[in-house]
């Protein structure tokens, strides 16, 4: 079974409909807390990012950051309006999307070190995948308690 079409058609297929509910919703979301230990669509996704960023760096064999020990992860001022969420995502995205392409089949199956022990990169990949749609999750739910019952995958 080839691997790379895997990594690459499944992260792209949630990138899409990832920004798909992000252009959906209003900018007010971005910033909206609906209680004190929720947080909002840009903290959402600014964690989205860090994590695809994180395991970028480590399935392309760069050094890794230090990861913030902070609790929930939150944006920073300058990652709270819409166009900058936005911006940032596909940015992010565009950078995975493009390791993945840089990848061979023996790439992909090749082993690595992570905190968690040993993985593969395409393991690496699939867990991208599997976070990010965790969080898709999260917008569409936003999305309903800001009283939107479309569906914006189409």
């Amino acid at each position: 079974m080839e691997l790379k079409p895997l990594a690459l058609g499944g992260f792209t297929n949630v990138r899409n409909l990832f920004m798909k509910d992000l252009e959906a919703l209003p900018d007010d979301a971005f910033t909206t807390s609906f209680g004190p230990a929720c947080r909002a669509v840009a903290d959402i996704v600014y964690e989205v990012n860090l994590v695809n960023d994180h395991v970028g760096i480590v399935i392309r064999g760069e050094e890794a950051f230090p990861w913030p020990d902070e609790g929930w992860i939150k944006a920073p001022k300058d990652f709270r309006t819409k166009a900058a969420v936005v911006a940032g995502y596909k940015a992010s995205t565009d950078k995975i999307i493009a390791t993945i392409e840089g990848f061979s089949e023996a790439d992909l199956e090749g082993k690595l070190q992570t905190e968690q022990g040993e993985t593969t990169r395409y393991q690496r990949c699939q867990f991208m995948m599997i976070h990010t749609w965790y969080h898709l999750g999260q917008l569409n739910f936003v999305q309903t308690l800001l009283g939107d019952t479309e569906w914006h995958w189409s």
